[in-house]
């Protein structure tokens, strides 16, 4: 498998997100810069209020995008170690996790690859395992098969 696609179809997830983030954010503001005050009072502020928690709403997506894009290269091409770090490729009983960011389900030369961040939950049980070791996540048995 190679880990070099799998890192390109995390970035791809990221940017669209990044894309998304901003449009909305663009949407948003524009948005708010059009509505005018009405006759009705509260129900102008009440809509202004609306409209500000839709920026801030965005711009935190857009902070968190950003944020894991700086995850994703700082992992860039990771080499292989004996152990599970950030940019592993593990090979379990249960499935492949690719040890990046939250970014689901990938489908990478016909198989499914989990890309997880290794600050999930089942991420941290894997930081550090090596090949051989064996953890237990929501009543499954994982066991570590290969790591590349």
């Amino acid at each position: 498998m190679n880990k070099e696609n799998l890192y390109q179809l995390c970035l791809k997830f990221i940017e669209q997100r990044i894309e998304t983030a901003e449009t909305a954010l663009k949407q948003a503001r524009e948005a708010s810069n059009d509505d005018t005050k009405s006759s009705a009072g509260d129900k102008y502020e009440t809509s202004r209020e609306m409209m500000q928690q839709d920026i801030d709403r965005n711009k935190r997506l857009l902070i968190d995008a950003e944020d894991n894009r700086k995850v994703l290269e700082s992992i860039g091409h990771a080499s292989v170690t004996d152990s599970i770090r950030g940019g592993s490729l593990v090979y379990t009983n249960q499935g492949i996790f690719y040890i990046s960011i939250s970014a689901g389900q990938l489908l990478s030369e016909g198989k499914t690859v989990f890309a997880i961040s290794a600050a999930s939950p089942i991420g941290k049980l894997m930081l550090g395992k090596k090949k051989k070791d064996s953890f237990d996540f929501n009543g499954k048995t994982y066991l570590i098969e290969d790591i590349a």
